[in-house]
């Protein structure tokens, strides 16, 4: 049985089918979600945290008759383990998001600083502000938009300062091949950015 025959059996309300799936998969959600949070904050990859999100995701997957479920399509080859480690770790990184943002505007530098003093002046006029506060959101949604291994890259890059050297051990691939991945994501955020009538500089 295929990877999407199983699916359709498990969408279909087959209780042996979906008892296979529980038994077959439930322990590699776990793993994956406890991957994610110890990757991106390990301070956060608590089992109790672990176990939270677990439990969402077992209930989005089956909830409304199976309809996530069923969106798994076996596309390009896509096995269904991979499938579920996609859903798993967006979920996570949302997640996370919801408890920090990856990129804090309220963190302070070693100056003192936060982002929103940088981008912000306090001579400036309630218009440049808000204009400032739309740039923001319009990154934000860019990098929302990008996948999961995409936004894991600027995290570790720019969140975390990791070097492209560095980041070529991290993702074992050589260094041009990190180097092409770094000019790929920039080039898409710069098209999303300036599809949202702004221009990114980097």
């Amino acid at each position: 049985m295929t990877d999407l025959e199983f699916v359709q059996r498990c969408a279909s309300g087959d209780k042996q089918a979906w008892d296979g799936f529980v038994d077959k998969y439930f322990r590699l959600i776990y793993r994956y979600i406890n991957s994610a949070l110890r990757q991106n904050n390990p301070a956060l990859a608590t089992e109790e945290n672990t176990d939270d999100i677990f439990h969402e995701i077992v209930v989005i997957l089956s909830r409304d008759n199976f309809k996530k479920l069923k969106t798994f399509k076996a596309k390009n080859g896509c096995s269904l383990a991979s499938w579920l480690r996609q859903v798993t770790v967006n979920y996570t990184l949302d997640y996370l998001r919801k408890q920090r943002a990856m990129l804090s505007l309220d963190q302070e530098d070693d100056d003192g600083l936060t982002l929103a003093g940088k981008l912000s002046d306090n001579s400036a006029s309630a218009r440049d502000t808000a204009a400032v506060e739309e740039k923001i959101t319009g990154l934000e949604e860019c990098i929302e938009a990008l996948d999961a291994d995409d936004k894991y890259f600027l995290e570790f890059h720019i969140s975390r300062g990791l070097s492209l050297e560095a980041m070529k051990g991290l993702f074992r691939v050589s260094r041009g091949a990190i180097d092409m991945r770094k000019s790929r994501i920039v080039s898409r955020l710069r098209d999303c950015f300036k599809s949202k009538g702004f221009t990114l500089d980097y």
